[in-house]
C-alpha cells in the first residue's frame, strides 16, 4: 500500500470516529435530557388530572404547524369516536396480538420521544415478530407528555396518536406498520420539530405502509381529527401509569407480565431484547 493510500485510509477512519462520536454525544444528551425521576420531572397540574413532563434545556424550535391550543380546540369541536380494535374504557385498551397468548408485554411510547424511535429502529421489527408468533401479546400504551414540554411546546404527540388510532381503526396489522413508519429514521424528527402537528406529513408518511396507501378512510379521518378525543383518553390513561414513584417513569417502557423490563437505555439489539425477554417469558 503507497504512503499516500496509507494516509487516506487513517484520515478516513478519524473522520468516521470523529463521526461516530458526535452521534454518540447527541444521543447521550437526548437521554439526559429525556431521563425522568428525581429533579428532572416536573410535576404539573392540568384540568381533569396530573400532567408530567420531562425538562429540556433546549430552545425549542418547533415548527408550529398547530399548536397545542389550536389542536385542542378542533378537537374540543369532535364528537368521541373509538376506533374498531379497541376495547376498555374508551377504547384505551390496545392490546395486539393472540388474545390468548401466555404472555403479555406492555408498551409505553410517545410519538415524537427519540429515544423510542431509536428503540424501535433496534428492536421493533423483533417486537413485532414475537407477536406475530404467538410469543407474547402486546398492549400499547401511548403519552403525549412531550407536547406539554414548556420548552417544545406543540401537538404532533396528539396529532400523531390521532393518527395511529385512524390507522388502528383500519386494522392492527396497519398500527403497527405505521407506528414502525412514524419510528423510522427517514420519518421521525428531532425532539424540538413538532413536524407530526402536520397532518399532510403524517398521511404522507401513511403512503409507505401498504394497508394504509391511498387509503381514503384513513386519510379522512386523519384530517376531520376523527380520533382526536380517543387520542387525549389514550393520554390521560398512560399518565395515570407513568411517571414519578411509578413502575415506568419515561419513555420507551416496557413490562413483561407486570415486571419491568430493563432495557439500559433505548438503543438496544435484536439479541439484547431477546435475551432480557426470555429471562421473564413463561413457558
Amino acid at each position: 500500500m503507497s504512503t499516500r493510500n496509507n494516509a487516506q485510509n487513517k484520515q478516513a477512519a478519524r473522520e468516521r470516529l470523529r463521526a461516530q462520536r458526535e452521534r454518540d454525544a447527541k444521543r447521550a444528551k437526548t437521554k439526559r435530557q429525556l431521563i425522568v425521576g428525581g429533579a428532572i420531572v416536573a410535576v404539573l397540574a392540568a384540568a381533569g388530572g396530573i400532567g408530567w413532563v420531562v425538562t429540556n434545556a433546549t430552545n425549542g424550535s418547533k415548527n408550529n404547524k398547530v399548536s397545542s391550543e389550536d389542536w385542542q380546540a378542533a378537537a374540543d369541536r369532535t364528537t368521541f369516536t373509538q376506533p374498531a380494535n379497541t376495547t376498555g374504557d374508551k377504547g384505551t385498551e390496545v392490546v395486539i396480538g393472540n388474545k390468548d397468548a401466555k404472555n403479555t408485554l406492555d408498551v409505553f411510547e410517545d410519538m415524537r420521544c427519540p429515544m423510542c424511535s431509536d428503540f424501535e429502529q433496534g428492536a421493533g421489527d423483533t417486537v413485532v415478530k414475537d407477536i406475530k408468533n404467538g410469543k407474547y401479546k402486546a398492549r400499547y400504551h401511548i403519552g403525549t407528555f412531550l407536547d406539554r414540554n414548556p420548552q417544545i411546546k406543540g401537538s404532533g404527540s396528539k396529532n400523531a396518536l390521532s393518527a395511529l388510532g385512524a390507522a388502528l381503526n383500519i386494522g392492527p396489522d396497519a398500527f403497527l406498520h405505521y407506528k414502525e413508519a412514524l419510528f423510522s429514521a427517514k420519518n421521525h424528527p428531532e425532539e424540538t420539530d413538532d413536524a407530526f402537528s402536520d397532518n399532510a406529513k403524517l398521511i404522507d408518511i401513511a403512503q409507505q405502509v401498504k394497508e394504509l396507501k391511498g387509503n381514503a378512510q384513513f386519510e379522512k379521518n386523519v384530517k376531520d381529527g376523527t380520533y382526536d378525543k380517543w387520542a387525549l383518553a389514550m393520554s390521560d390513561a398512560f399518565d395515570k401509569l407513568v411517571g414519578p414513584n411509578k413502575d415506568i417513569q419515561g419513555t420507551p417502557g416496557f413490562k413483561l407480565n407486570g415486571k419491568v423490563l430493563s432495557v439500559g437505555g433505548a438503543h438496544i439489539t435484536p439479541e439484547q431484547y431477546n435475551a432480557l425477554v426470555d429471562q421473564q417469558l413463561k413457558k
